[in-house]
């Protein structure tokens, strides 16, 4: 079964959280807070593999989660960082965020990895907060949480050369007469269900891969028949190989046929129209086609326009040798890029808070802010002076003032609740 789109939840691994602990030693006063570090929450990480062809995988694994790491220990030992998990990826994947739709990845070469979320740092111990106005902290972090997201993977076929053109113009048929591969062919519609690969090995030339794509239709670029699901293959192609019916054994006309492909692949994406393409009039053994040819030349000159017979071979060669000749002189790299968002929040991103309000509640949310309350123990009194002290620092107990919140009125900030209240100042 090929599955070339889907959607899965990943998440990185939570750090181990720090821990409250002092020495204890015999004849050893004063021995001091050690409490030690939580260790590192695992990273998921998107690894292609060569051997894989399709997503199929993660159709029965859509929720991918790293291990956390281990808790912190007294004597000031830290906690063992969990190792990353490593998610096979078939080459030609791409990694789309589901919210927002920009692309994180794409990931084309043999061993190329992505981080799609990492894990959380430890949470620190108790030895970290000590200083000269706190000797003996009795606090700790916990662990901060990995990150989460849902992404969209999306399998975009690599092939050197793509064949396009109508249902049963003999694409399946070209493939297995120049290649090893063995495609299901039939004189019905949307034989060809999925992309199929095929390496063509001509004697006097570079060998280059060449894919069939699913036979299109009029109106495939608003997901008419197949071509909606398939399109996507044709961006990773350096060349066109456009297979045209000559003899219009389904009653089509070739000419309106070849334009029609084109429109197709225009109102798709706008590239598409610019890629190199060879246009092979296919099925010239047939008597009909004789007239096809004439029109296909015509229209579009004689030196654009191979004949030839998938069934027989003829012409095959010839048309082998054009397009190994116009490979050799397009860049190796697919024309087809897109540019891939790197988002990295600086200082500014990380500290801004957005609040919301909903008639005595308020609402906060920003990075910093979030992470502090997710590392915040709130079970430890000594933690909880520690987050009101930073809370009211950072400025947010100003800002609520601001927005209108009361003494008695409810703050929310990711899954925790508290009651704002603000010293009045005397008058």
């Amino acid at each position: 079964m090929f599955v070339d789109r889907t959607k899965i939840y990943v998440k990185g691994g939570d750090g181990g959280n720090g821990i409250v602990a002092f020495r204890r030693e015999k004849y050893v006063p004063l021995g001091g807070p050690d409490g030690g570090d939580g260790g590192r929450g695992g990273d998921v990480i998107l690894k292609v593999d060569q051997g894989l062809r399709t997503l199929l995988d993660f159709r029965y694994q859509q929720h991918i989660r790293a291990d956390r790491g281990d808790h912190g220990k007294g004597s000031s030992k830290h906690g063992k960082g969990a190792s990353d998990t490593v998610v096979k990826v078939p080459p030609g994947t791409q990694v789309r965020d589901a919210e927002t739709e920009a692309l994180l990845a794409d990931l084309t070469e043999e061993g190329e990895t992505f981080v799609v979320a990492k894990g959380g740092r430890g949470g620190r111990g108790n030895t970290r907060f000590a200083n000269s106005a706190d000797k003996a902290p009795k606090y700790a972090e916990k662990g901060e949480p990995g990150e989460e997201r849902w992404v969209w993977l999306e399998l975009k076929v690599i092939a050197d050369v793509g064949l396009v053109g109508f249902p049963n113009a003999g694409k399946s048929t070209f493939l297995s007469r120049v290649s090893a591969a063995r495609p299901k062919v039939a004189d019905y519609p949307f034989t060809t269900l999925a992309p199929n690969l095929g390496v063509v090995d001509v004697e006097g030339a570079d060998p280059f891969v060449i894919a069939d794509i699913p036979g299109l239709i009029t109106g495939a670029h608003q997901g008419v028949g197949l071509g909606h699901d398939f399109l996507r293959h044709v961006e990773r192609t350096r060349l066109l190989v456009h297979i045209v019916d000559a003899a219009g054994v389904d009653g089509r006309d070739p000419v309106d046929d070849y334009h029609q492909i084109n429109d197709e692949l225009r109102l798709y994406d706008e590239r598409l129209s610019r890629l190199t393409q060879v246009v092979a009039a296919n099925k010239t053994d047939l008597p009909q086609a004789e007239d096809g040819l004439n029109r296909l030349r015509r229209e579009l000159g004689e030196e654009n326009v191979f004949p030839i017979s998938a069934a027989t071979g003829a012409g095959v060669r010839e048309l082998l040798y054009r397009v190994s000749a116009l490979l050799a002189e397009l860049p190796q790299e697919s024309q087809m890029t897109e540019e891939v968002a790197v988002f990295t929040p600086g200082p500014d991103e990380e500290e801004t808070v957005r609040i919301e309000r909903e008639n005595d509640t308020f609402t906060l949310h920003g990075p910093r802010l979030e992470k502090l309350v997710a590392m915040t123990d709130f079970d430890n009194e000594d933690a909880v002076k520690r987050f009101q002290r930073l809370f009211r620092l950072w400025g947010h107990e100003d800002a609520l003032k601001d927005a209108g919140a009361k003494n008695g009125d409810t703050v929310r900030i990711r899954d925790v609740e508290f009651t704002f209240w603000q010293e009045q100042d005397d008058e």
